[in-house]
């Protein structure tokens, strides 16, 4: 009697992903040029979200030449098609997400991959926005009691940022985004940033890979974006680099009569960890879980940091 043991598949095999580690990784850059500074990452990256150059030669040289050569294959093919369909030149830009949770280092990110695709050799144009702009206004979100939830899907105007993505991605000129202040805590009234025709555009925030929530024949987000970036840490050391924010902020910006959280820049130093801790467990916490963390497994890229905010395995989707 033949009998056939099924053998059962390796997880590895299933993952739609292939990893690296950071070494691995690192020795994918080829002969991709620093084009930064000490002093440009110094004006790049984020309050306490530490950056080397050495984190930049080893992880985002790297990813900066594969986005080069992704960006190469979609404008190529992208001529291709309109002149299978007879179409006038055309301008469609390539959108590149950045997401992950509060304090994970996603604004550092995505500026530092701002400044190294400008000084491509062909010198593209590259715009940067972040979904804190498509939030509700404080007004808003406190008629429908909803300030405890900032930053939750349902405390952000989905339809007004599908609009903006599908007009960017149609190629219309002067897509006006608006501007959130997180100095006020606030949608600046009347302040707007423009974007005219980039060759790439960068959309950086918590919730871009999340799918649409307003109906089946809604459009996700995720349906504009070309490549996504999901950048991860585990818990432990988000809630700590998010104290010591916390902390740094209640020696500088909220001490600005202007600032949103006035309140909080007189508490002690042990009253300033207990009221952040506090702050990112019920509120930052619990938006990671429920909604943040489960896209990660839609993105193109997930990389994953160290407790000392390095980037140690790097996970690619397989094409």
């Amino acid at each position: 009697m033949d009998e056939r043991i099924e053998k059962s598949p390796d997880p590895a095999d299933l993952s739609p992903y292939r990893h690296f580690t950071r070494a691995e990784w690192a020795r994918l850059r080829a002969d991709t040029p620093l084009t930064l500074t000490v002093d440009d990452l110094g004006r790049l990256q984020s309050m306490n979200d530490r950056i080397s150059v050495e984190e930049v030669v080893a992880i985002y040289l790297p990813l900066s030449r594969l986005l080069a050569l992704y960006v190469a294959a979609t404008q190529g093919l992208f001529k291709a098609t309109q002149r299978f369909l007879g179409a006038e030149d055309g301008k469609m830009p390539y959108i590149v997400a950045v997401a992950g949770s509060v304090a994970v280092g996603k604004s550092t990110t995505a500026r530092v991959l701002k400044a190294l695709m400008s000084r491509w050799p062909n010198t593209p144009k590259v715009e940067l926005i972040t979904t804190d702009g498509f939030l509700f206004p404080n007004a808003v979100l406190q008629r429908d009691d909803l300030m405890n939830r900032k930053g939750f899907p349902e405390s952000y105007d989905g339809a007004a940022l599908l609009r903006f993505l599908s007009d960017v991605k149609a190629g219309k000129r002067n897509v006006a985004a608006p501007v959130y202040s997180h100095l006020s805590y606030d949608v600046v009234p009347g302040e707007h940033i423009v974007v005219d025709r980039p060759d790439i555009l960068i959309v950086e925030g918590l919730n871009v890979l999340l799918p649409s929530r307003q109906g089946s024949a809604t459009p996700f987000v995720s349906d504009f974006l070309d490549f996504s970036i999901y950048l991860h840490a585990d818990d432990a050391s988000l809630e700590q680099w998010y104290i010591e924010r916390f902390r740094r902020l209640r020696e500088t910006a909220f001490r600005d009569a202007r600032s949103y959280f006035r309140k909080y820049a007189d508490l002690t130093d042990a009253e300033a960890v207990e009221t952040a801790r506090d702050i990112w467990r019920r509120i930052n916490l619990r938006n990671l879980h429920e909604n943040v963390a489960p896209t990660r497994a839609r993105a193109s890229l997930v990389l994953t940091k160290g407790a000392d905010h390095s980037i140690q395995e790097v996970a690619l989707r397989k094409l």
